[in-house]
Parts: C-alpha cells; structure tokens; sequence
C-alpha cells in the first residue's frame, strides 16, 4: 500500500484507537516495585483485542511472588514473513507504569483518562500506552489487510520495564525469543516533531546508600554519631566529584555529558531532637559509554573508605539498577535508514542521536541486535499531568505501517 491508502486507513480508525487507549488506559498496571498491583489485567485486554481479531500470539508467563497472580506476563504476537523466516522486525512496547507520585500535583484523575484538546491525559499514558496502541493497531491493520513483508513481524508486549525487566526483556532473551538477524523498533522516547531516533543510551546505575552512626539525644551529640549528617555529606562530595571526574562530552547524547543526581532520600527519625542512627539515599547515574561503571564504583568505593575511617561510620551501598552501555545502532543499520525513508515520506528528516534514559533498545544492543527507539512524544513520562496526543498515535502507527512497507 502506498502512503496516501495507509494514511486513509490509519485515519479512518481513530475513533477505536482513542476508544482503546481510554479503555486500556483505565486499567492500573502500576509496577510492584512502585507499590502496584502489576500489568496482569492490562494483559489481559491486550489478550482480548488480539483474540477478537484472530492474532496468534504466544504468552510467556514469569513467576513472580511480588504479585497476586503470581505471574507477570509478556504477550509476543508475530505475523509470519513471505521469504525470510529466520529474520524477525521487532516491535515493543512495556505494559507496566510508575505510580503516579503526588495526586495532588495532577489535574485530572490519572487512573481515569480524559480526553481534552485533542489530547489524552492519564497515568502512563504516554510512557508506554502510546507504544502499546500504536504497534496494536499496527498489528491489527496488518492481520486484517493481509499486509505481508519478506521477514516476520512481531509484536512485544512486555511486562517490568519501569525497574529492570528482569521479569519482561531480560527473561525474553534468556529464553532465546530473538534471532541473530533480528532488528527491532522501541516507541519509549523520541521527539515532539518526531525528527529524533534514539541509537545510543549512557550506562545507567542507581545507588542505595545506608550510613550507620549511633543514635543519641539531639542535646548530646558526643554520645552518638550523627549519620544524618555524614550522609549529606557523603552525597554531595560524591555528586560534586563525579561530575568532575567524568566531565567529558559527547554531542551525541543530550544532554551530552554523564549526570550524577541525589533523588531519593529516605525518613531516619520522627523527632527533631534525635541524632539519627541511619541515613540511606540514592544517586542516580547516567554515565557516557566511554565510562567504565567498574570505574565509578571504585572511587565511591575510596570515598566510602575515607569517611568509614575519619567519622567512625560504617557505610554499605547497593546497585538498585546497574547496566553497562553497549555499543551503540549503528547508523547505517536496515532498520535505521528504513524508518528514516518511512520518516521522510511524512517530509520528516530524521537524525540519529543517544539518551540517558533506559529502555528495552539497550538490552538487545547487548545481544547485537540493531535496534532502534522511536516515538512522536512530548517527553511527559513519570511526570503529573501526564498526556500523549492523538496524532501522534496516528502518526507513530502510520510510520510503523509506512517502515515495514519498506521489508515488503
């Protein structure tokens, strides 16, 4: 089909693509780690519209205690080649979402969607239910026009992005779901304008530190040792440090320099006149590729050393999330120039650049696949207000649609 049938066509299902997205939207999915009850039920109305539409698909189920199901799911919907069925073009999409932080922040409801201004607003509306409608939808036009390329497509619906995806991509590629000519597209970042495709990613690790000191009474400070204080301490001499140790830049990425971010800061005592015990916080850490996060961990772990021996703590840190950057798409990868021709034929120049962000990508990357990441987005994830505009649903399924034209 060509652009102008495909453009008729997308458009001609917006009403359902709205209506899904409200629909699927609806149901929570918050991950377990943030307090959630997990995607088992958003599965399962994924599972709904692929079996009203007669889409095969497999489930690969992982055990998980953390849920009540105690399974997490992840939905592979694949629509087999004409020619080459050893290739696979990939696309994925997470079904779980972050908890929605401050209510109070939040305009509408984030756990009941609504539309306004040509605009959809909800918890994890945009991070990742615009992937997840886009590449349904895509997956829908193909089955029912019989739309065929040389390789397979596929689809991923996959569980536990938002802290790891020990339960979703990393079990996917433990169980060999992905073939060595296999190439994949990731609608989890992007640009406004739709002109920028994500090949690279920076290493990213999340530290939890807990300093130990003695507890006494605030008027007595000589009887305890105040790990409050050493913390504070500790945080910004190694948020200073590390920001000018790995200075160096790379106009590849934006921003194009490693960030080094205090985030989380934990409760220690329930009184303003207690010396507290224990202080336990977290860094967050994008690192360029360049960098080695062996690198990083031996300076903190000096830092660490010199405060243990000076102020008479004892301190313990441990990785929350610690992946290495792989080598980056390259840019003149089959499925990097067949979506920048796809961009181009919506008069969209496209240019290739590296985030900070992680996403699914990075993982595949370590297993030499090319992959790529994607999307018509205003960047709104993990933010109140979240919201994700409709043409960009219509315009990130009709790119998909226009790539695997491409494969045809």
């Amino acid at each position: 089909m060509n652009i102008k049938d495909l453009t008729t066509l997308v458009e001609s299902r917006q009403e359902q693509i709205v209506s899904d997205m409200v629909a699927m939207s609806s149901i929570p999915a918050i991950n377990p780690q943030n307090n959630g009850t997990g995607e088992y039920e958003r599965c399962q109305w994924i599972l709904g519209v692929l079996k009203e539409h007669h889409v095969s698909f497999e489930v690969i189920e992982v055990a998980d205690d953390q849920v009540q199901e105690g399974q997490r799911l992840n939905i592979i919907a694949k629509i087999p080649g004409t020619e080459n069925k050893a290739k696979t073009l990939w696309f994925i999409a997470h079904t779980d979402t972050v908890s929605p932080g401050d209510l109070k922040a939040w305009h509408t409801d984030p756990f009941k969607p609504e539309i306004k201004d040509g605009r959809i607003y909800g918890l994890g509306v945009e991070d990742n239910g615009q992937g997840i409608i886009s590449i349904l939808h895509t997956c829908l036009v193909m089955q029912e026009q019989g739309i065929r390329a040389k390789c397979n497509i596929g689809f991923i619906f996959a569980a536990d992005e938002e802290t790891g995806s020990d339960f979703g991509l990393k079990e996917l590629i433990r169980r060999k779901v992905f073939s060595a000519e296999d190439e994949a597209i990731v609608p989890d970042a992007g640009s406004p304008d739709g002109t920028f495709i994500e090949i690279a990613e920076k290493s990213i690790a999340w530290l939890k530190f807990t300093v130990m000191g003695k507890q006494t009474h605030g008027s007595m400070p000589h009887l305890g040792i105040n790990a409050g204080s050493v913390g504070a301490h500790l945080a910004v001499e190694l948020e200073d440090t590390l920001k000018e140790l790995y200075a160096d830049h790379d106009e590849l990425f934006d921003p194009p320099y490693s960030t080094f971010e205090l985030t989380q800061k934990f409760s220690n005592v329930e009184s303003p006149n207690i010396i507290p015990g224990e202080d336990v916080f977290v860094m967050d850490m994008r690192v360029l590729p360049k960098f080695k996060l062996a690198e990083l961990a031996d300076h903190i772990n000096k830092t660490i050393a010199r405060y243990e021996y000076r102020e008479k703590v004892r301190i313990r840190y441990e990785f929350l999330q610690k992946v290495d950057a792989p080598v980056p798409t390259a840019q003149d990868a089959l499925v990097v120039q067949n979506l920048k021709a796809a961009l181009a034929e919506r008069s969209i120049q496209a240019y290739c650049g590296g985030i900070g962000g992680g996403t699914c990508a990075a993982m595949l990357r370590a297993e030499n696949i090319p992959a790529v990441v994607w999307s018509t987005i205003n960047e709104l994830a993990h933010q109140p207000n979240e919201y994700t505009e409709i043409k960009n649903i219509m315009q990130d399924t009709l790119v998909f649609l226009t790539t695997i034209s491409k494969y045809c």
